[in-house]
């Protein structure tokens, strides 16, 4: 398959379509961690100006996956050290009970509905005879989780989330996913639904807290696999 983004099929802006090439590359682990990204290769690559590979680069260095560094250009960002994944996943712990707690005091049936349709989509990977793409799994962990940071209604503290969002993808990005993750990650967000379906905005609350106490175990775990390896 190709990796070259369609240009005639789609009137979405080049930056867009690289920007989503990109991104997929990034989520199925074909950039490696510090791995160079070359404007004049990538324009190559995609058959674009360096114009929109470089707007593409810019908007993914906001969400942590890409580093830009003065005189030296573009590159894939590094794993996360232990520590640095501890106080990503501390500050998720501070921030995500209370936009769980807000959103739940604005349900909808469309919010709900969104969010069985993320939970379908771990659920529908784990029942299969193969083990579940990283790409669709951390794709539809972080649309779970999104819902949950706009449903809140408070741009400030939304904004706050898709500040480390992005972090804390980085790291999960180079992780060997245990098999069991999407299966376990799935019953943690159903426990949340069901929160929200009864409207009990402190029991949505006490659920993420513990689903994102269980990821930090599972992410520290993995961290510590990746590290044996190196």
């Amino acid at each position: 398959m190709s990796r070259t983004p369609p240009r005639q099929a789609t009137r979405q802006p080049l930056a867009d379509q690289v920007h989503s090439a990109l991104l997929g590359q990034l989520l199925d682990g074909r950039r490696k961690p510090d791995e160079v990204l070359n404007l004049v290769y990538l324009a190559r690559e995609f058959e674009v100006s360096q114009t929109p590979v470089r707007e593409a680069l810019a908007r993914l260095e906001h969400t942590g996956l890409v580093l830009r560094e003065a005189h030296k250009g573009y590159r894939v960002a590094p794993l996360f050290s232990m520590d640095e994944l501890r106080k990503v996943m501390d500050a998720r712990l501070v921030l995500e009970p209370a936009l769980a707690y807000e959103a739940a005091l604005r349900v909808t049936p469309e919010f709900l509905e969104r969010l069985a349709g993320t939970i379908g989509n771990l659920e529908t990977g784990a029942q299969g005879p193969d083990s579940p793409s990283v790409t669709s799994f951390l794709r539809a962990d972080e649309q779970f989780h999104a819902a949950i940071a706009h449903q809140a209604d408070n741009s400030f503290l939304e904004d706050a989330w898709r500040s480390f969002g992005g972090q804390a993808q980085r790291f999960r990005l180079y992780a060997r996913t245990n098999s069991t993750a999407p299966t376990t990650t799935a019953a943690e967000h159903r426990a949340i639904l069901d929160a929200f379906t009864r409207r009990d905005a402190e029991g949505a609350s006490s659920a993420i807290r513990v689903h994102i106490e269980n990821a930090k175990v599972r992410a520290l775990q993995d961290r510590r696999v990746v590290a044996s390896e190196d």
